[in-house]
C-alpha cells in the first residue's frame, strides 16, 4: 500500500481532513473513479486501499472500523459486498491515478483516481502456472546441486514430462484468456448496439415533438 504523502494538511484542521477523505473516499466507492486535485488523488490513494483491505477481510470488526471513518452504510454495503470479494485475488494496488489537465481558473493539477478492474480467472490462472514453473526449475535446480548429479539419464525425462505439463497448462490458461477476451468482445458489441438502439429512439422523439 503506498504511504500518505508528508506536507500540509488538507483542509483547515485535521477535522476537517479526516471529513475530506471520508467524503472522497465514499464518492469514490459509489461512482468508480473521481476527478479531484493531485494532492487529494495521492492523500486519498492509501486511504481508500486501506479501506478495500478491509473489506477483503469481511469480518464483523473490519466492517465496523471502515464504518468509524466511512459513514454510509449503503457505501458500506456495496464495499464489503461487490469491491472487497472483486478484488481477492490481488495482493494490492487497487487503484489507479491518471494526471488530466490542469484545472480552469486557478490552473491547479488535476488527476482521476478510479478502481483498476479485478485479476480475471485466467490471469489469475497464466500467473499461478508461471510461478509453478518457476518454483519447479527452482527446486529441481536445488535438488540436483545438492545431489552433485551433473546429469544422468533419468532426470532429463523427469524435466521433459514437467515441460510439457506445464506447458500445456499455460496453453489452457492462455486459451481460456482468449475465450473471456472474446466473450468480453461479444458484450461490448451488444452495449454499443443497444447504445446505438437508444439514439436512434431519442432522435425520433425528437422529431415527433418537432412535428
Amino acid at each position: 500500500m503506498p504511504t500518505p504523502t508528508k506536507g500540509p494538511r488538507l483542509g483547515g484542521s485535521p477535522a476537517h481532513e479526516k471529513h475530506l477523505l471520508s467524503n472522497l473516499a465514499r464518492a469514490l466507492f459509489e461512482h468508480g473513479r473521481i476527478t479531484t486535485t493531485e494532492a487529494k488523488a495521492k492523500r486519498l490513494r492509501p486511504y481508500a486501499e486501506r479501506l478495500i483491505t478491509f473489506a477483503k477481510r469481511g469480518d464483523l470488526h473490519a466492517r465496523r472500523q471502515v464504518l468509524s471513518l466511512v459513514r454510509d452504510k449503503d457505501v458500506v454495503g456495496h464495499l464489503f459486498a461487490e469491491i472487497g470479494p472483486r478484488y481477492v485475488n490481488r495482493p494490492g494496488g487497487y487503484t489507479r491515478i491518471v494526471k488530466v489537465e490542469p484545472r480552469k481558473g486557478d490552473n491547479a493539477p488535476m488527476a482521476i483516481i478510479e478502481l483498476v478492474e479485478a485479476l480475471t480467472v485466467a490471469q489469475t490462472a497464466v500467473g499461478e502456472a508461471e510461478r509453478a514453473r518457476g518454483t519447479k526449475f527452482a527446486k529441481d535446480d536445488k535438488a540436483a546441486a545438492l545431489s552433485g548429479d551433473t546429469g544422468t539419464d533419468e532426470a532429463p525425462a523427469s524435466d521433459d514430462t514437467s515441460d510439457d505439463a506445464t506447458e500445456a497448462k499455460v496453453e489452457a490458461a492462455e486459451a481460456k484468456a482468449d475465450a473471456a477476451e472474446a466473450k468480453a468482445e461479444a458484450a461490448e458489441a451488444k452495449a454499443d448496439a443497444a447504445e446505438a438502439k437508444a439514439e436512434a429512439a431519442e432522435a425520433k422523439a425528437d422529431d415527433a415533438e418537432k412535428a
